[in-house]
């Protein structure tokens, strides 16, 4: 059965929340956190009535809790294709987990070492770096993006790269502009210069199959409010760095991975929203998917098939969004725009309208219950190279997106 997002908006209540005025509202501002289907609501509720207990204990409450976590990681490893659930690190928010990261890595460096970042990443994959290199008097190398099709200058890459380099910080598909760059190629070059790689798949997370062993990364981030499931963030690693990095942990806590990275008592209650949210993945496989994997078998092929369905549902709306804007007198659209390529790009489109502030338009937008964001999304680098100070107005496609509300914005933005 092919995908079809009415089949699936009945499960998420919150699209239909009628708006001040009575109409329902559009959900385009999905790039910073999706909406959730009413099993992951009701994983929470059944949390604190069955399970509300810390880990480690003897009774009834504190059993299911760890029972739940670790179905919990062998999930999200089915999702990501890790080859382990301990290499399933669960934390709030990818930003911390990757500062916790960075700052990991860091005592293992010295004066002079190398980091390479990139111009299209999102803050929380630079700060972390830009932070403990100025500490400890790390140099900083950029890699720079062409601002015609935003896209990655490989070459600049290249040319970054010395024996000098210890970590490679790369997105895996930009939250701005959309574009998907080629993080198996750039895992091999990390790799023959001897650094790290990590990559920030939370754009990427939600619209492409994500295998990290095909990748060949050494560390991938992810966020599961940005896939439907709870306000979390995901760590994976190779489960011999995160045993053998040094982690900041209390004393009584395990020195054993994932733990060791796991600061504190987490919201568990979000964890099991969490595994909701892998069902509801898989459920989406069983429903809709049909294409063949023969390198996944069970709940993994399923969360593959399912994001395959997905992703080629939105590449029809992302193609026609793209070719309506393009017809708008005014607009610009930064990225990708060739119909023929959306295979390099996810459905996140920045674009302005001559005449019009980012800010402005986002607020007209917004009296229409059209939502949406402006300005520059945390993706400062790249808003600075595309010499965007004010930012861009950011449309942001979802699996529940319709082609009628794609019609809807492009109307309101030609009246504009």
């Amino acid at each position: 059965m092919t995908f079809q997002a009415e089949a699936i908006r009945a499960r998420f209540p919150a699209l239909h929340l009628p708006a001040d005025d009575g109409s329902t509202p559009i959900f385009l501002d999905n790039p910073a956190g999706t909406q959730v289907p009413q099993s992951v609501m009701d994983a929470v509720t059944q949390y604190y009535l069955t399970m509300n207990a810390n880990s480690g204990g003897a009774f009834a409450t504190s059993r299911r809790n760890d029972e739940m976590v670790q179905r919990t990681r062998e999930s999200m490893a089915d999702f990501l294709n890790a080859s382990s659930a301990s290499e399933i690190v669960i934390g709030p928010n990818m930003t911390t987990l990757n500062f916790g990261l960075s700052r990991s890595i860091a005592r293992l460096l010295s004066p002079g070492d190398e980091i390479i970042l990139s111009r299209m990443d999102h803050d929380a994959n630079i700060a972390p770096w830009t932070t403990v290199a100025q500490d400890l008097g790390l140099e900083i190398k950029w890699v720079d993006i062409g601002p015609g099709d935003c896209t990655l200058d490989m070459g600049s890459l290249e040319a970054a790269l010395s024996e000098r380099t210890k970590v490679v910080a790369t997105v895996h598909a930009s939250n701005a502009v959309g574009t998907v760059n080629p993080v198996k190629q750039i895992a091999g070059m990390a790799r023959a210069a001897g650094a790290w790689h990590v990559v920030d798949a939370v754009q990427s997370a939600p619209h492409l199959p994500i295998d990290v062993e095909e990748i060949g990364c050494d560390f991938l981030l992810c966020s599961s409010y940005k896939f439907y499931g709870p306000h979390l963030g995901i760590l994976w690693g190779r489960q011999e760095l995160l045993n053998a990095l040094p982690a900041y942990k209390v004393r009584p806590a395990k020195d054993l991975a994932p733990y060791r990275w796991e600061h504190g008592t987490p919201s568990f209650e979000t964890w099991n929203g969490l595994l909701a949210c892998l069902d509801y993945w898989e459920s989406l496989g069983e429903e809709f998917g049909d294409a063949e994997l023969p390198a996944y078998a069970g709940r993994r092929l399923n969360m593959k098939r399912a994001m395959v369905a997905v992703q080629t549902y939105e590449r029809k709306l992302v193609k026609a969004l793209i070719q309506g804007l393009s017809a708008i007198p005014g607009v610009t659209v930064a990225g990708i725009t060739d119909s023929a390529r959306l295979d390099q790009r996810v459905p996140t489109v920045a674009m302005v309208k001559a005449g019009h502030a980012p800010d402005e338009i986002a607020r007209y937008l917004a009296g229409k219950n059209v939502y949406v964001w402006s300005g520059d999304y945390y993706a400062v680098e790249i808003m600075r190279r595309l010499q965007r100070p004010e930012g861009m107005v950011r449309i942001g496609i979802g699996q529940y997106n319709t082609m009628d509300e794609i019609n809807t914005v492009l109307n309101l933005l030609d009246d504009l």
